[in-house]
């Protein structure tokens, strides 16, 4: 495909990937693809994505349901990073916030100031979603 030659993979064949709902612009999560996952994002309009720490494609929503249906596809000008707009459904963080962002810094520390969308033990079996 040559629209592939256009994306800039690094050296471990990944590319990063900002996630953002496309209707209010919020900014969701960070993910990593390879081609193939790319490939997959496109021809399915959902999200997938390539877990680093499994080593192994993930379709955003396969264990939660909180899918991402892909709206939009842009590449930055350097080639090296990928904007995706969704529809998210439910949340995007493992945690069950709808923004893996829902910590800011206030003072010397990080505040939480998100509510969650989801119960993260009830949806993974008590097991940590990577």
């Amino acid at each position: 495909m040559g629209l592939f030659d256009k994306v800039q993979f690094n050296s471990r064949g990944l590319v990063p990937v900002i996630v953002q709902d496309a209707e209010n612009s919020e900014v969701l999560m960070m993910a990593w693809m390879n081609a193939e996952a790319l490939k997959i994002t496109i021809e399915r309009k959902q999200a997938c994505y390539f877990s680093r720490s499994r080593g192994k494609l993930w379709l955003k929503g396969e264990t939660s349901g909180n899918f991402q249906n892909v709206e939009e596809i842009r590449l930055d000008c350097d080639g090296d990073t990928i904007l995706l707009k969704v529809e998210q459904k439910g949340g995007a963080c493992h945690l069950g916030y709808r923004s893996c962002f829902h910590r800011k810094l206030q003072g010397d520390a990080f505040i939480v100031d998100s509510e969650k969308v989801f119960d993260p033990t009830a949806v993974y079996n008590n097991k940590k979603p990577s």
